[in-house]
C-alpha cells in the first residue's frame, strides 16, 4: 500500500492536524461527508474546488448563486483556522456563468498545502478546502488518485469517497467521463438505475441549461464535492461530458435532425465543463512536478480528433467469414492506415513533441500522458467467440465474432481508441522515442483495469495504466456469462502489449511516482450498490526507470 502519511516537505501544523483528525475538514470517513453544505450560507451551494496547480500558483472554484452578481473575497491561509493569510483575491459570481467563478491565485510558496475560503459581502463563507503547490527542483515522491467513468445511475461514488478518507495523496486526476448525457432510463436502464440517484434534466442532455443542470446534479453528491474539497483535481473531458463517441465533427450520439447542429451542442457542452470544473480554458497543459515528473495533460476528443472509422460499416454486405475477412483486409491497408487521420491534431502534436524533448533535457525522471482512451492494443481473442455458449444475448455473440474477425485480419477492438489511429499512435511512439522519454501513459474510458507494456516496431516505449470506473460496468456488464478471471486470461494470452487485466471491479488508481520507480495499485471497491469505503482488494504493477516496461 502507498504511504499514508503527508509528504515529509509539507508536514501539516499541529493545529490543523488535530482540527482534521476532530472531524473538522476530514472528518472520520463518510460521515463527515454530509453535513459539508451545513458550513456555509445557502448560497454557497455546490461546495469548493481547485485545480491546475502550478509551483506558485492553484485555481480556486466556487458556485455562489444570489439574487444578483456579488463580488465574493477570496482568503488563502497556511493553516486552517485562517490565523496566517498568505494571500486574497476577489472574484464575481455571475448569472452568465451559472453562477459558477474561478480565480487563480498566485505568489505561492512551492510544495506546500494551503487553505482557502469565499466569503461573501454579508459574511457568509463557502466550506473551507485544501489545495497545494506542485515542488520545484529535488523531488522524492509524488501521489495522485485517478478517476474515470463516473456514472451517477449506477451507483454511489465510493471510490471517491475512499479516496477523500484516505488522505494519501498529492492531487487527484479524473481522465475524462466526469458524468454522462444520457437520459433516465437509458443507461443505466429504469431496471439498472439505483434508487435515489437520479438525474436533472430526466431527459439527454443538450443544450447550455441541460449541462449545466447535468453537472449541478452530480455536484450534489456528497463524496464528489468531499474530494473537491480535499485535493487539487486536474481534469479533462472525455465523450460524455458532450455525447457518446464525440469527435471534432459530430458524435454517435448526436442525432441534428432532432437535436441541432454539432457545433452549437458542443460549444455548450465545453462551456459548461468550463463553468462548473475547477480548469482552465487550455485545451491542453503541462504539470511540473520539480524533477521528477512532468504531466501532459492531452485532449483527445473534441478538438483534433476525426471521426473513428466503424467495423460495423467495413463489414456490411459480407455474406460469409472469407468476404468479410476480405473486406477487413482491404479496410486494413486502406482507410485504417490513412497518415491523414487525426488523434491530437498537427498543433498538439507539435505540442507534444516539443514538450517530451524538453522535459528530458531539463533531466526530469519520468514523462506522464494524462489522457482519456487506452493506448495499448487490444484485440478480441478468436478463443473467446468460439467459447461463448447460447445463453450469451445473439447481439453479444455477433459482436464479440466481428470482434474475432478483425483480429483474424490483424484489426484491434476499439476504433474509438488510439487502436482506431494507429497513424496517430505510431508518431506520437516516434516522438516519444526521439526524446528518450520514459513514458507513462495514464487512460480512463474502458471502464476495467489494464496494465500494457506499449512498444514500436520492436522497440519499448513505455507503459500504460488504464483504470477502472467509478461506477459505470464493464465487461462484467455485457458479457456476464464468462467468468471474470477467465476473461482476464484470455484478454491477457490474446494480446502482446496486455500484461494484466480486471474486467469485473469499480474503483480507482493509486499512482506513486519516485526517482528510480512508478507503481499503479489498482483498488476494487466492494460495491458500489450502498455507501461504503470497503475495500474487496488491490493489485500493484510496477517498473524502474530506463525499464520502459513493467516488472516482470
Amino acid at each position: 500500500m502507498i504511504a499514508a502519511e503527508p509528504p515529509a516537505a509539507t508536514p501539516l501544523a499541529p493545529l490543523d492536524r488535530r482540527t482534521l483528525l476532530k472531524g473538522g475538514l476530514l472528518g472520520a470517513g463518510l460521515a463527515s461527508a454530509a453535513p459539508l453544505a451545513a458550513q456555509s450560507a445557502q448560497s454557497f451551494t455546490h461546495g469548493v474546488a481547485s485545480g491546475e496547480p502550478g509551483p506558485d500558483r492553484v485555481l480556486l472554484w466556487t458556485r455562489y448563486a444570489g439574487a444578483q452578481d456579488t463580488r465574493l473575497t477570496v482568503e488563502l491561509s497556511g493553516t486552517i483556522d485562517f490565523t496566517r493569510p498568505v494571500a486574497g483575491a476577489s472574484v464575481t459570481a455571475a448569472s452568465t456563468r451559472d453562477w459558477c467563478c474561478k480565480v487563480v491565485v498566485d505568489g505561492l510558496a512551492p510544495d506546500r498545502w494551503y487553505y482557502y475560503r469565499f466569503v461573501a459581502p454579508d459574511g457568509a463563507t463557502s466550506p473551507i478546502g485544501r489545495t497545494r503547490t506542485l515542488p520545484q527542483g529535488p523531488t522524492t515522491r509524488w501521489r495522485m488518485a485517478v478517476f474515470s467513468c463516473s456514472n451517477i445511475g449506477f451507483g454511489w461514488f465510493n471510490a471517491y469517497a475512499h479516496a477523500a478518507a484516505a488522505d494519501e495523496f498529492d492531487v487527484v486526476v479524473h481522465t475524462g467521463d466526469y458524468f454522462y448525457e444520457y437520459g433516465a432510463g437509458t443507461y443505466p436502464s429504469r431496471e439498472q438505475a439505483l434508487t435515489g440517484r437520479g438525474l436533472d434534466p430526466a431527459d439527454e442532455t443538450i443544450s447550455l441549461a441541460d449541462y449545466r443542470l447535468r453537472h449541478a446534479t452530480y455536484r450534489r453528491d456528497p463524496d464528489l464535492q468531499r474530494l473537491h474539497q480535499l485535493y487539487p483535481m486536474i481534469a479533462g473531458w472525455d465523450d460524455h461530458e458532450s455525447a457518446n463517441d464525440s469527435w471534432r465533427g459530430g458524435a454517435e450520439n448526436h442525432q441534428p435532425d432532432t437535436e441541432g447542429t454539432w457545433v452549437v451542442r458542443k460549444r455548450a457542452a465545453m462551456r459548461a465543463y468550463r463553468e462548473w470544473m475547477p480548469v482552465s480554458d487550455d485545451r491542453w497543459a503541462t504539470y511540473q512536478i520539480g524533477d521528477l515528473a512532468t504531466l501532459f495533460r492531452l485532449e483527445t476528443r473534441l478538438t483534433g480528433r476525426d471521426e473513428a472509422p466503424s467495423l460495423r460499416a467495413v463489414l456490411v454486405g459480407s455474406q460469409s467469414p472469407d468476404e468479410a475477412l476480405a473486406s477487413l483486409a482491404r479496410f486494413r491497408d486502406g482507410d485504417y492506415a490513412d497518415p491523414a487521420r487525426q488523434m491530437l491534431g498537427t498543433g498538439q502534436e507539435r505540442w507534444l513533441a516539443d514538450g517530451l524533448r524538453a522535459s528530458k533535457a531539463g533531466k526530469t525522471r519520468w514523462q506522464v500522458l494524462v489522457q482519456q482512451v487506452l493506448m495499448g492494443s487490444l484485440s478480441t481473442p478468436v478463443a473467446l467467440a468460439e467459447a461463448l455458449t447460447d445463453e450469451v444475448p445473439d447481439y453479444i455473440r455477433r459482436r464479440v465474432r466481428e470482434g474475432a474477425l478483425a483480429s483474424r485480419a490483424g484489426i484491434p477492438l476499439n476504433m474509438d481508441a488510439w487502436d482506431g489511429y494507429p497513424a496517430a499512435r505510431a508518431r506520437l511512439f516516434e516522438s516519444v522515442l526521439a526524446a528518450d522519454a520514459d513514458l507513462v501513459v495514464l487512460a480512463g474510458d474502458s471502464h476495467n483495469a489494464w496494465a500494457f507494456d506499449l512498444d514500436h516496431d520492436g522497440e519499448n516505449v513505455g507503459v500504460e495504466f488504464a483504470g477502472h470506473s467509478v461506477t459505470s460496468p464493464g465487461f462484467e456488464g455485457y458479457l456476464s456469462q464468462v467468468a471474470p478471471q477467465r476473461l482476464a486470461r484470455s484478454l491477457v494470452e490474446g494480446n502482446d502489449q496486455l500484461r494484466w487485466a480486471d474486467t469485473s471491479g469499480r474503483g480507482y488508481m493509486a499512482v506513486e511516482f519516485t526517482p528510480d520507480r512508478a507503481v499503479s495499485e489498482y483498488r476494487f471497491l466492494s460495491g458500489i450498490r450502498s455507501r461504503s469505503t470497503t475495500l474487496s482488494g488491490t493489485h500493484r504493477e510496477s517498473l524502474a526507470i530506463g525499464q520502459r516496461k513493467l516488472d516482470a
